[in-house]
């Protein structure tokens, strides 16, 4: 089956840096935004692109995820001609298929690549917090008549966090270092790659056995051997939340800066999910409800002030929850008072505990059952 575009959707990783909150779930499937996933971007993008062929690269911890994607019916990806395949680890004749790096773990589904048989081969990240158009991406990559193209932008915090480019006066990728410590381009990678499917499948072909990714491997080796790699500049929002305290920033910025990522506009880029089909969020307090991002099934008897709040929440009287992420579930007993804390799902916190930190702090009942503020998971 001939398709003009296919999407390769890496979700594997463990998300180390994010434990607890990874310690059951893929990182994808963390809750962001109240309502959302962080693979609900990656997917909504695909949608919005109409590239409806995707293949989700599979590793730790899938079932949550799996089960939350199901047939992409959320995303319009449940198509007949193409839709939303799970790639998991496997055994063959030649032994395990375990995912030992970004391009590693692309070319353990090159089977799948070439039974749609696409011209472009689009690899993405499914834990990225941004909307682009992906056309646009494809525009470019058509318009230099590269052999790949990245997708690349500015960061607003340290470059040394990601793969760092400088590129020349025609739009193509000069030089590549991945996480330097003293960056000498001005572009960061978004981990976006457009290739050319023949161009992709050589650049695999040599990769070693051993681990082997993008950034690291990849693209290094392309410049030196001389393809010609295209940059597309991207200029909206872009978070990559590989830590507690980026995850819980990019909470914040939905607050403290809307029309950044703009969420609430409908009509250019929407981000869609999957319902929840829970009953309208019921606000009983008097007291002070300021900034808040309130889901669906919630009810709210305390004070709540620049907080995110996830289906089902209940804040009980007389509480008070200050700059907080709850999850799905959580219950704030009476008289209780959060700040600076991510609570996980179906934490209880019980009447009159204190729960104030200085800094973004994961919370869950194992914790406070440690604590003494919560009863046992």
């Amino acid at each position: 089956m001939k398709t003009e575009t296919i999407a390769m959707v890496l979700v594997g990783g463990k998300g180390s840096r994010l434990r607890p909150i990874t310690e059951k779930k893929a990182k994808p499937a963390v809750t962001f935004g109240g309502k959302y996933r962080l693979v609900d971007f990656v997917l909504s993008n695909l949608a919005n692109a109409m590239i409806n062929t995707v293949g989700i690269i599979t590793q730790y911890e899938p079932h949550s995820l799996m089960d939350y994607i199901g047939l992409g019916s959320s995303w319009d990806l449940d198509v007949s001609e193409g839709g939303v395949h799970f790639l998991t680890p496997y055994t063959d004749i030649d032994g395990e298929k375990w995912q030992k790096g970004t391009a590693h773990a692309i070319r353990q589904h090159l089977h799948f690549v070439r039974t749609h048989d696409p011209k472009y081969v689009l690899v993405l990240s499914g834990d990225h917090i941004y909307k682009m158009d992906y056309r646009e991406l494809i525009r470019t990559h058509e318009k230099k008549g590269s052999d790949f193209t990245i997708g690349i932008f500015t960061p607003d915090d340290s470059l040394s966090r990601y793969g760092v480019l400088t590129v020349d006066k025609d739009g193509f990728v000069e030089r590549f270092e991945e996480k330097p410590k003293d960056p000498a381009g001005d572009y960061a990678s978004m981990g976006i790659y457009l290739f050319n499917r023949d161009i992709l499948e050589k650049i695999l072909a040599d990769g070693l056995d051993e681990d082997f990714d993008f950034g690291n491997d990849i693209i290094p080796k392309a410049l030196a051997e001389g393809y010609s790699i295209a940059a597309h500049t991207f200029k909206g929002y872009f978070r990559d939340v590989g830590t507690i305290e980026s995850l819980y920033d990019a909470n914040m910025d939905l607050i403290d800066h809307p029309e950044q990522l703009m969420l609430n506009d409908y009509r250019n880029l929407p981000v869609y999910t999957r319902s929840s089909n829970l009953s309208p969020h019921h606000v009983i307090s008097k007291g002070g409800i300021v900034d808040v991002l309130v889901s669906d099934g919630c009810m709210i008897e305390g004070n709540v002030k620049r907080s995110v709040l996830s289906g089902n929440v209940i804040v009980k009287k007389n509480a008070a929850v200050e700059a907080s992420l709850l999850f799905e579930g959580v219950v704030v007993g009476e008289d209780a008072h959060v700040k600076n804390a991510i609570v996980l799902e179906d934490t209880v916190i019980l009447p009159g505990t204190e729960l104030v930190f200085d800094t973004p702090t994961v919370i869950d009942n194992k914790k406070l059952w440690a604590l003494g503020g919560g009863r046992d998971a």
